[in-house]
């Protein structure tokens, strides 16, 4: 992938609620830590434990999300499954992830995890992929939808399943090294 400093020094927020898709926050949370990356558990309370909705994974949240900032992090990654559904109804989750667009830094979502962009109402005119049963509400939200294993327009990163989960952190990887803070 990358060698094993390439992202020594930075820090990535990946989000975390309730029954998330576990391949897609264990494969891209251990990636990036095998880079040299800094990762942060951001969940809605701090100190509390989350599972993937499949029982293999157990993160803890190490920062509440209203607690959280995006010029402390540089980049955002949102995991898919059921849990992208429960963040958009946190604002401080919306609020971050709307942030982290707006201030250009690398954004990844994946499967399910535009739904939070699109609570973010960050989609517009940007070309993304997702999990199938959303497409059509990527396109209500003004993005073009591709079927594709991984889509990177600008500063946003997207995927549609676990299947992609390999292409979707080398993506993530190679957006963090190369990006300039602003």
């Amino acid at each position: 992938m990358s060698d094993a400093a390439s992202l020594s020094g930075k820090r990535i927020a990946i989000l975390v609620e309730q029954e998330f898709e576990d391949s897609e926050l264990s494969g891209p949370r251990d990636a990036l830590v095998a880079a040299g990356a800094t990762v942060v558990m951001v969940g809605p309370i701090s100190g509390a434990e989350y599972r993937g909705k499949r029982g293999e994974t157990v993160v803890t949240s190490e920062l509440a999300a209203g607690a959280a900032r995006m010029k402390d992090f540089d980049a955002l990654v949102i995991p898919g499954g059921h849990a992208p559904d429960k963040m958009r109804m946190r604002h401080a989750m919306v609020d971050l992830t709307r942030d982290a667009m707006d201030a250009n830094k690398p954004v990844a979502a994946i499967c399910h995890g535009p739904q939070l962009l699109i609570s973010a109402n960050a989609l517009r005119g940007r070309t993304l992929t997702c999990w199938p049963s959303i497409a059509i509400d990527v396109k209500n939200a003004g993005g073009l939808y591709v079927d594709k294993p991984v889509v990177e327009d600008g500063n946003l990163i997207t995927s549609r399943k676990p299947d992609d989960v390999r292409a979707f952190t080398e993506a993530i990887v190679r957006a963090v090294a190369g990006h300039k803070p602003q």
